[in-house]
């Protein structure tokens, strides 16, 4: 090899080392160590005038290599190799242009050959490990590091490559063997036990992987998460009082440490020790170093167990912990109230939601569970406002022009309720159900506008889709019967509507009233007794009264006119009624 070969190579090679795999078969060593110990091929001398022109044509190809021109390189070094096919360095450059190209293969011939002619050159192994890897001869590649590190004086550092290999290939028992060779070479390291604890644990030796873990917190007696660590491997081998021991040791030096009583909580618990296991989970949620992202995962598996009254009070607590640890945190509030609402504290849950929001107003799940807790809390006003604020986020989002339009319905602004309620529809056209409650609503809303025609559109519509719809049967039938409309229509829908829920004293006292509107009296009378008998629903009773009156039995029509007003939501009739013991409709 001539000087100017190995300082350009030394200048010039930069080699990527990929670790991989090791030989399982004797015969493939002796083959992989055959082929790299192959005599050179016997070739004449060059002349020292060849020589030069070789040398020129290499360093020719060099400037193409430099510049990522390799096909062009290699024909220059292949034209170099014809004049002197026996130097190290050029076999070596042409299996690397080669690798270059991804022709691994046609690479390795020239790779081998160069560590043959030069065995003590690292790079040249270190091409060939890289070159029998890519073809997945992690044997060969691994006895190629074995030979680098035999060969070359000073190269033991490669042995952690060769680790990697095993590792990489599951050769569990090698690659500690390999972390012996180490250990004996550079002595006592403390990655060196992370990694056969590791190696341990793959072989389910929890043991060997437990010694391990006590070398490590002797060698470094005050590293917190290898305590952490040991006492998750006790734990995790049914050795629950050395856990606890590993974790007080733990606290002693790093008072307060919450993942240290988040981990004492649990072995409490398992213990059946469940003071001691909620007094641990606390001290854990009081700290600001446990993160929000951790707490909320905790909190997501207490939301899963609930309903549950042993658990709730605990849970409520934490939540109340992780608002005060995290204040600026949306994701703490909203997984408050997503707790709150199960146990039922819904008026907390909203406001929780609400400063969700404040904090993070893009996410249509939490603004969609405001709006559901205003309806529940029965606050049409805030109900109406919370969906409004959350259309301007979401204005293509029907579900919020429903709670708008719903809102404004029940605060009787019935235009607005419409606009609302036909925009949204118009948003649902791909969505039966969802059409069905705008129609529900519309019905409602145009019938207080007093636009039957649209109202019962609406209603029919609801009931071609569901005709056993007892909002829609209930209404329109009642409404039908109030306007003297259609009364064979709603004598069919109420009748219906009671044949299904036979003991609902409201569907009762509907069909009762149709039939009163169609002169039924007697009827009527055998249904409202039997919804009075249920119910004493000041409208029912009053219902009951006038058919009473109408029967000719004013005494007792007057005696239920007189109950239903002390039920305080008769009709404004009733005063005039009572007093000129008459029927007014």
């Amino acid at each position: 090899m001539t000087t100017t070969y190995r300082n350009i190579i030394l200048a010039t090679c930069c080699l990527a080392i990929i670790g991989t795999g090791e030989s399982k078969a004797q015969s493939a060593k002796k083959k992989a160590k055959a082929a790299q110990e192959a005599p050179a091929p016997q070739v004449q001398q060059p002349s020292e005038h060849e020589r030069q022109i070789s040398e020129a044509l290499f360093l020719d190809g060099m400037k193409y290599f430099m510049l990522e021109d390799y096909q062009q390189a290699l024909q220059l070094f292949q034209k170099a190799y014809t004049i002197t096919p026996g130097n190290a360095a050029l076999n070596y450059k042409i299996g690397e242009t080669y690798l270059h190209l991804s022709e691994p293969r046609s690479a390795m011939p020239f790779a081998q050959a160069a560590a043959t002619l030069d065995k003590r050159n690292a790079y040249y192994y270190l091409l060939l490990a890289q070159l029998h890897s890519e073809q997945k001869q992690y044997d060969a590649a691994a006895q190629a590091f074995n030979d680098l590190i035999r060969n070359v004086p000073g190269s033991d550092e490669y042995l952690f490559n060769l680790a990697d290999l095993y590792l990489s290939q599951s050769q569990y028992d090698n690659a500690l063997r390999t972390y012996e060779r180490i250990e004996k070479e550079f002595g006592d390291m403390e990655q060196l036990h992370v990694n056969r604890q590791q190696i341990y644990l793959r072989q389910k030796n929890v043991d060997k992987a437990i010694a391990e873990g006590e070398k490590l917190l002797k060698s470094n007696p005050t590293e917190i998460s290898y305590f952490l660590s040991q006492a998750e491997l006790y734990n995790a081998s049914q050795r629950p009082d050395e856990a606890i021991s590993t974790l007080n040791r733990a606290l002693r030096l790093e008072p307060g440490n919450p993942f240290a009583h988040l981990m004492l909580s649990d072995l409490n618990r398992q213990k059946g020790q469940h003071t001691e296991s909620e007094k641990q989970v606390k001290l854990a949620f009081a700290s600001p170093e446990l993160d929000i992202d951790t707490k909320v995962r905790i909190l997501v598996d207490f939301i899963r167990q609930l309903p549950n009254p042993q658990i709730e009070g605990v849970a409520l607590e934490l939540v109340d912990l992780t608002i005060a640890t995290h204040p600026e945190e949306a994701k703490a509030y909203a997984v408050a109230a997503d707790l709150q609402t199960i146990v039922g504290k819904k008026e907390i849950a909203r406001n929780n939601y609400l400063k969700a929001v404040k904090l993070d107003d893009s996410h249509f799940k939490i603004w969609q569970q405001i709006v559901l807790l205003d309806a529940e809390l029965e606050q049409p006003d805030e109900m109406v406002k919370h969906a409004e604020q959350a259309l301007e986020l979401f204005p293509n989002q029907a579900v919020f022009w429903f709670y708008s339009g719903t809102g404004h319905l029940i605060e009787k602004n019935y235009d607005k309720a419409v606009k609302a309620l036909e925009y949204g529809k118009r948003l649902s056209a791909g969505e039966p159900e969802l059409v069905k409650q705008f129609n529900l609503q519309l019905g409602d809303s145009y019938n207080s506008l007093k636009d039957y025609k649209k109202s019962d559109a609406a209603y029919e519509e609801v009931l071609a889709q569901d005709p056993d719809n007892e909002h829609v049967l209930n209404n329109y039938s009642y409404f039908l019967s109030l306007r003297n409309e259609k009364l064979d229509r709603a004598k069919q829908m109420s009748e219906r509507l009671v044949k299904l829920h036979p003991t609902n004293p409201t569907y009762l006292d509907t069909y009762a009233w149709v039939l009163y509107k169609m002169g039924n009296y007697t009827d009527a009378r055998k249904y409202l007794e039997q919804a009075v008998a249920i119910s004493d629903d000041a409208t029912v009773v009053e219902h009951y009264g006038d058919v009473l009156f109408k029967l000719g039995k004013k005494e007792e029509a007057v005696s239920q006119w007189q109950k239903a007003k002390l039920k305080g939501e008769a009709s404004a009739y009733i005063d005039k009624k009572i007093k000129d013991r008459k029927l007014y409709e």
